[in-house]
Order: C-alpha cells, then sequence, then structure tokens
C-alpha cells in the first residue's frame, strides 16, 4: 500500500502518494473544505499512512475521521513535535521548514544548501554538509507584499506580479511591481552572499518564475516539502510500523 502525504499551509493544501521515498501524483486544493478534500483522496484507496503536516489545527474529531481512512495516522502540527527531535531540529519549527530541511540533506549529500521557499511567506533555511540546521529566517512573501501595499496605502492599487519587471518605474504600477520583485530579488542575492558556497535551492509557488530572475546558478525542486514528508514518514514506518 502506498501512502499518502498532504501538507496544508496557510492557503492551500498540497498532496502526493508515494512508495517509499518516491512522489506519485501530486494534488493541489485552495478552499476551506480540506478535510472533505482529504476523504476524496482515500476514497478509492486507502493508505498505509496518512501523514498530514498541517499549519492549521487539527481537531479531535477530525483526527478521528483521519484515523479511520488508514492504517497508521501521523499528525504533524503544533502540538505533535516529537518527530522533530529525531532530527535534531528545534521544537517551535513548523513541519513544512522541518520537511524542507530533511529533504535538502538527502538530496544534496555533503554540500551545504541555502533553501529559499516561496509562498505566502518567504522562509529561508541553512543546512550544513552533513544536514544539520544552522537556522533561518522568515520574510513576507511575493503575493502578500503586494496585497499589504494596498491594504496599508489609501492609494495604492492592487498588483499581479509581472512578466517582466524595470530596474525603476515610470509609472506608479511600475514602481510597486519593481519594488516588490527586485527587492525579494536583492534579499534572496543577499542570502547567498552570506554562505557563497552554498547550494541555492528554491521551492515554493514562485519558486521558478525568481529562479528566472538570478544570475547564480540555482536549484529548483517544486516540492521539496512533500519529499521530506516522505522521508519522515519512512522513518516513522521503520521505527513503529
Amino acid at each position: 500500500m502506498a501512502n499518502l502525504l498532504v501538507e496544508i499551509g496557510n492557503t492551500a493544501l498540497k498532496a502526493a502518494w508515494a512508495e517509499g521515498t518516491v512522489l506519485g501524483k501530486t494534488f493541489r486544493y485552495q478552499g476551506e473544505k480540506m478535510l472533505e478534500y482529504i476523504l476524496s483522496l482515500t476514497e478509492k484507496e486507502k493508505p498505509e499512512v496518512l501523514t498530514v503536516a498541517t499549519a492549521r489545527e487539527v481537531t479531535p474529531d477530525e483526527e478521528e475521521v483521519l484515523s479511520r481512512e488508514c492504517r497508521h495516522l501521523m499528525i504533524l502540527d503544533r502540538t505533535h513535535k516529537d518527530f522533530l527531535d529525531t532530527y535534531s531540529l528545534p521544537r517551535d519549527l513548523t513541519y513544512d521548514r522541518a520537511a524542507s530541511v530533511v529533504a535538502a540533506g538527502f538530496l544534496f549529500k555533503e554540500k551545504s544548501c541555502t533553501i529559499c521557499d516561496f509562498g505566502t511567506t518567504l522562509k529561508i533555511e541553512f543546512v550544513d554538509e552533513q544536514g544539520h540546521y544552522e537556522g533561518g529566517n522568515i520574510s513576507v512573501g511575493c503575493r502578500t507584499r503586494f496585497k499589504a501595499l494596498n491594504r496599508y496605502s489609501r492609494s495604492l492599487p492592487l498588483v499581479n506580479t509581472p512578466e517582466e519587471v524595470k530596474s525603476t518605474g515610470l509609472t506608479e504600477k511600475e514602481s510597486i511591481e519593481s519594488g516588490v520583485i527586485l527587492g525579494i530579488k536583492f534579499e534572496i542575492e543577499g542570502y547567498a552572499a552570506l554562505k557563497p558556497q552554498n547550494v541555492l535551492l528554491f521551492t515554493g509557488g514562485d519558486a521558478v518564475y525568481f529562479a528566472g530572475k538570478m544570475k547564480k546558478s540555482i536549484f529548483v525542486v517544486c516540492n521539496l516539502v512533500l519529499i521530506g514528508l516522505a522521508l519522515i514518514t519512512e522513518d516513522y514506518v521503520r521505527k513503529f510500523v
């Protein structure tokens, strides 16, 4: 039986079936009925292990429902932190960040990495050559920056992510576009300069977009968190199943 991996973030759910550490078909859902969507994935096939890493609280009733959909249920959230000890990771690290660190250590053995996760937030993680976590930072994501300018200014419009960006804007719209996009680009270049020997690894929804704007060589792994969850699930299977 395959395992089902589910990551519930701030704005969307991502899921994938996995045979060991090999990912199969992936899914994305953005809406309020997260539990119902997970049940739609398990309707035809019951997973051996159902791993749910979530930024939201899983209620006891939801946990009971999910436990009936699989042989083994693993909830990874703010109240289930024991597995972080296995990887010597800080207990206040969210599981999406933890999974990225685990995946980077697996994919880039004996190489230090700087991970940039482009989502609702911009998360930066540093991993050394042995796969040990060296810390990280959290900033504001690309779309969140556009929304914040519109929300907290009386006059600035809501601007979408542009295909092309000028070095300086001649119009208000161009100024917002270049300010946000180049601001993130310069931010990432600054982190890359801190540890120039590191592999620069991009993931998240805007990873491909920003990789195309960097001069430095970039590795893009869009499903880095799901790969990490597959590795964490396999460790769970070896130890407890």
